[in-house]
């Protein structure tokens, strides 16, 4: 299956709603009613009220959009150039090192898996550290995902320090000449505080011990929450400069829209995303399919 087929699928249930919605909205004349209808259509589909407000900026500022096709065309264009380029991940030269972080529930644990799995697809050698060390249940989890894809996981006991884990972890990779280090690192919100110093307190240990390795620390957010995401990117960003974002759980929503507004208001770019339940369905973002999934080009 080609990325925009899995794109195409993962967006099913947001074509069903948001995307005939814009397409309904786009056959109407321009006007006051087509503007309160477009920006309606944006916001349930939650585009956020700031972007919305950019694209009807935008797509009023064009003179050539005043028929339903052209309207289609220049928001389409408009859409594409909000998502910016596609931002592969950066893991050369082997080295690298992958913090993952995002809260319990965003399906964290699970895009490591995935990660891993498409990794080891590219034939590089990877190790697994868990970080997690606040929940016995994330660490048996990763281990059931290190057996499933083929990689060997660093673990202590529960309750462990999780900096501790990541040294022997740095250090396994180094003595054994692998390729990616993807850590696993603890989500629970309620105690931000701590939880904000234990991932800065990581991210240090890794600077110390491989300091010319490069390092990712994406962001795993829950596509379906939409909007709730965005205060929880924004904290997690101050406490540890988040690289880059992985969307999960894209195939389960009807508020794909929900990718436009997560990318321009925290200015950050979306790097994989989650279209379905097997260890194949995290894939790279390509900004183009996703604006071709969401709203393809037709014939008027």
């Amino acid at each position: 299956m080609s990325v925009f087929d899995r794109f195409r699928a993962g967006l099913a249930r947001t074509r069903e709603t948001f995307t005939a919605r814009l397409e309904q909205v786009l056959r109407l004349q321009p006007g006051p009613e087509y503007y309160e209808q477009l920006e309606a259509a944006l916001v349930q589909g939650d585009v956020g009220i700031a972007t919305t407000q950019a694209i009807i900026a935008q797509l009023r500022a064009r003179g050539d959009a005043r028929d339903p096709a052209s309207r289609h065309t220049a928001l389409r264009e408009i859409l594409r150039n909000l998502l910016g380029p596609a931002a592969p991940l950066h893991l050369d030269p082997p080295p690298a090192v992958v913090l993952v972080l995002g809260v319990n529930g965003s399906g964290k644990t699970t895009s490591i898996g995935k990660l891993a799995h498409r990794l080891r697809g590219e034939r590089r050698t990877v190790l697994l550290a868990a970080a997690d060390t606040f929940r016995a249940a994330a660490i048996d989890q990763l281990v059931i995902w290190g057996q499933r894809v083929g990689a060997d996981v660093v673990k202590h006991a529960p309750g462990a320090d999780p900096a501790a884990v990541v040294y022997d972890a740095v250090q396994a990779v180094r003595s054994r000449h692998l390729d990616v280090l993807i850590v696993d690192t603890a989500g629970r919100l309620h105690t931000k505080v701590n939880l904000m110093e234990e991932l800065k307190k990581i991210s240090r240990v890794v600077a110390r011990e491989l300091p010319a390795a490069p390092l990712e620390r994406l962001l795993v957010l829950d596509a379906s929450t939409g909007q709730n995401a965005i205060q929880q990117a924004r904290l997690f960003h101050q406490a540890v400069e988040v690289t880059g974002l992985i969307l999960a759980k894209l195939d389960g929503t009807a508020k794909g829209g929900a990718v436009l507004a997560i990318g321009r208001e925290l200015g950050l770019p979306v790097k994989l995303v989650g279209v379905g339940e097997g260890a194949a369905d995290l894939q790279p973002f390509d900004p183009q399919a996703y604006v071709d999934a969401l709203l393809p080009e037709v014939r008027w």
